[in-house]
């Protein structure tokens, strides 16, 4: 992925002026336009290098497909279900959200939705505007004493919790990933599942919709809750089983319910939109001025910051990529991508087991990020497909490649203090280790040859493997540079193993044929790498 070559970007919903003024500032060509139809939309995205949506958009995989120039798929907010991940993987194309954007205006209305099922608020103003005063009708409770379960910790979840806490509320709660210990700093105690239907007289939904989290609220769990529970999801329609929640509704069991989100958007089954006990709105949790001015200009940095290179934040997708912008892992990256093409080049082979073997103190947390890189060394060679950090752990293991990682913090002298990296294909005797002098990538090994001093590993390289007493391939290589107008730049030779040595030559242009080499050596590769 050239991530320095963003220049033009599609904006296709409404948001704040300073999004476009934060990407044109950074240099971006910005084409807005909001409302476009799916064939419109189609049409526009074609020679687009970035998209930013927010969730009316439909970044499904033929709109990836049509988009020929793609790299980034911005989401002014948090949830990217309106966004086709995995295509967009597939494809290489980053997926990058604003996870604390819409946070606060979430949660206020959350907070706002909880006191309206307690109050009946909004039927008692409607009826109001029918020219009524039915004061016995709208008769409400307190919050003070009651337990509310949330149900997902995440930034939303917790600032729903310390919110209501101030009313008075007991807040219990659920989270698979954050700990008990943590959630007791903001007051909730977690529990099973299990355990909170019976116990609570609010439920508010803040996880994403995944399918572990879709029917969470079913018929089963409501059946488990005390009658006459509240209900309120301001999070992604199909968290709660809508059928499930009307049969609740009609039954009693449950009491009340405030949604924001549905299914379908907009809900074209009205039953529970015209449900006396429902409290609803359009999708409105992130629309506050503030939230859509954060969001817009949170996600136009995000993406100015990606095109001029100095980082990446908010990835969705392909995290290995963000660390493609450090100045002390890039030159590593580049490493693992030309040792994947080294170990590609000498085994001709992209299927079965590669282990990545990080060695030294310095690489201990790198194995996350140098894996997908190898394997994007090991399928460039092999695939036509272009392959990035974002999609070369997907394509792996479509191609039936294994790339795992593993770790020693001792490193053999002289590379103690930097560290070593080495990919093996396992079940045969193809390996390489390469370390980083400087920021230059280097061969240190190849087939258990060592060079003593480390090859470079960038630009036009010929690798062959030759008897260690004849002298004639670099003899007839010196002729053929010649001949060819090309330059050796470097040459570095390794140890003896059984007879023959690898040598490693870096040349100023790659060389048109290598058939007068072939007679001379016992195997040879040309490859360029960046």
């Amino acid at each position: 992925m050239a991530l320095g070559k963003l220049q033009k970007v599609l904006i296709s919903e409404s948001l704040d002026p300073c999004c476009r003024e934060i990407l044109q500032a950074g240099g971006l060509r910005v084409q807005e336009k909001p409302g476009l139809s799916k064939e419109e939309l189609l049409r526009e995205i074609r020679d687009c290098d970035g998209l930013i949506v927010r969730s009316a958009t439909k970044v499904t995989a033929e709109v990836l497909e049509a988009a020929e120039r793609l790299k980034v798929v911005g989401r002014a907010g948090t949830g990217v279900d309106n966004v086709d991940v995995e295509a967009a993987t597939r494809k290489g194309v980053l997926v990058m959200n604003t996870p604390t954007g819409n946070s606060l205006s979430a949660a206020e209305l959350t907070c706002g939705m909880i006191l309206c099922l307690a109050r009946q608020i909004p039927q008692a103003a409607a009826s109001m505007k029918e020219g009524k005063w039915d004061r016995k009708k709208y008769m409400g409770m307190e919050l003070n004493g009651k337990t509310l379960a949330v149900l997902g910790l995440g930034r939303i979840g917790r600032e729903v919790a310390t919110r209501m806490q101030a009313f008075g509320m007991k807040t219990i709660g659920y989270d698979p990933i954050i700990t008990p210990d943590v959630s007791a700093t903001f007051g909730v105690e977690q529990l099973p599942l299990e355990q909170i239907w019976p116990r609570c007289d609010f439920i508010t939904v803040h996880t994403p919709l995944l399918p572990s989290t879709t029917g969470l609220l079913n018929d089963s769990t409501f059946a488990k809750c005390r009658r006459g529970v509240q209900v309120v999801n301001c999070a992604r329609g199909g968290i709660v089983d809508e059928g499930a929640l009307l049969r609740a509704l009609q039954s009693g069991q449950c009491g009340g319910a405030a949604l924001d989100v549905f299914t379908q958007e907009p809900p074209k089954d009205r039953d529970l939109v015209n449900h006396p006990n429902v409290i609803s709105c359009p999708h409105l949790g992130a629309s506050t001025r503030e939230a859509q001015s954060r969001c817009g200009k949170e996600i136009a940095m995000q993406i100015v910051d990606m095109a001029t290179g100095k980082g990446l934040t908010g990835v969705v997708n392909g995290q290995a990529l963000s660390k493609a912008f450090s100045p002390q892992t890039k030159p590593w990256i580049a490493l693992a991508r030309a040792l994947g093409t080294v170990l590609y080049t000498v085994s001709k082979q992209v299927q079965g087991s590669v282990q990545v073997c990080t060695l030294g103190t310095p690489l201990k947390e790198a194995g996350s990020y140098l894996t997908p890189a190898v394997a994007a060394g090991l399928l460039a060679g092999g695939t036509q497909k272009e392959v990035t950090l974002v999609n070369a752990t997907l394509l792996a293991q479509e191609a039936g490649l294994k790339v795992t990682a593993a770790h020693s913090d001792v490193a053999p002298e002289p590379d103690s203090s930097t560290g070593l990296v080495q990919v093996s294909l396992q079940g045969t005797p193809h390996q390489v280790t390469g370390t980083v002098q400087g920021s230059t990538p280097a061969l240190r090994q190849i087939n258990g040859a060592t060079f003593q001093l480390p090859a470079p590993l960038s630009g036009p390289l010929l690798i062959y493997r030759a008897k260690a007493s004849d002298s004639s391939a670099l003899a007839t290589l010196t002729g053929l540079l010649s001949k060819a107008g090309a330059q050796l730049l470097s040459y570095h030779s390794s140890s003896t193993v059984a007879g023959e040595q690898w040598s490693v030559v870096g040349l100023s242009a790659a060389l048109p044929s290598l058939g007068e080499l072939k007679p001379r050596v016992t195997e040879i590769f040309q490859l360029h790498l960046p």
